[in-house]
């Protein structure tokens, strides 16, 4: 085993892609870290089914065998996931690669691994998951998905089950990395003193986001006139492209601040 490394495994999202937040965050993340000797990641995708990744339709994919593949010289490990159980799904995919994660380390030998998991799906089971990486001197780290419970396409029960999973999520997790100032301050306003031991969760704020790199493309590149062709557009116009419609995302709020900018 290689010294000095610290191994991260990235548990939650659906692949290493453009498929949501999640998965292109690890897509970037991987990206930028390919060649820093002083991190390896390991990640979880799904194996099957919505959101997967087609390993090969997907450039730079070594694939090692159907249950792994290196991207972005990280290791990567399918998931397979029961389709017909509709909506326990992510539960599932959760726990299942939890379970993996514990495997690999105990297999590998690895020492001071870092769980990472994105979203508060499984906090039912987390004690044990926090309980069995403690037991292999690793961490778990949480990104709490913002308030996932207060969402109108879920019934309920469900919402009161996203409530109820989150506590238990923050309660059971070394460090919370909030991705927003206001889901950090809602995490201690809502949370704190209800750690393990009546303690407050320790929490940090690493925002991500949207590419900042500057394009290599000139203004007369035609792949650039291309698109503005195709998309109507002209040089040194101005657009905004949003998506992801749903209320507590605040695209009402978006586009009015976008309309009162000119």
């Amino acid at each position: 085993m290689q010294e000095n490394v610290q191994h991260v495994f990235l548990v939650g999202a659906k692949s290493l892609g453009a498929y949501g937040g999640y998965e292109t965050f690890i897509n970037k993340l991987t990206e930028y870290h390919q060649n820093n000797g002083k991190i390896k990641y390991h990640v979880a995708v799904k194996g099957n089914g919505d959101g997967c990744m087609d390993l090969y339709k997907t450039e730079d994919a070594k694939i090692i065998d159907e249950h792994r593949f290196i991207y972005h010289n990280a290791d990567c490990f399918r998931i397979h996931v029961p389709e017909k159980i509709g909506s326990a799904q992510a539960i599932y995919y959760d726990t299942a690669a939890l379970k993996e994660c514990c495997r690999i380390i105990r297999e590998q030998n690895i020492q001071n691994p870092i769980v990472y998991i994105m979203a508060c799906r499984i906090g039912p089971l987390i004690k044990h998951y926090y309980k069995e990486i403690h037991k292999l001197n690793g961490q778990v780290f949480l990104n709490p998905d913002g308030h996932e419970w207060m969402r109108a396409k879920w019934s309920v029960l469900v919402r009161k089950y996203w409530k109820l999973s989150e506590k238990m999520m923050v309660k059971w997790s070394d460090l919370v990395i909030c991705d927003s100032v206001t889901i950090e301050k809602y995490i201690h306003e809502c949370y704190d003193g209800k750690g393990i031991g009546g303690r407050n969760p320790k929490t940090t704020f690493i925002a991500y986001g949207a590419e900042t790199r500057k394009s290599k493309l000139t203004d007369d590149a035609p792949e650039l006139l291309d698109w503005y062709k195709e998309k109507g557009l002209k040089p040194h116009g101005y657009y905004l492209v949003v998506g992801r419609f749903v209320p507590e995302n605040n695209y009402e709020a978006m586009i009015r601040e976008f309309m009162q900018s000119h």
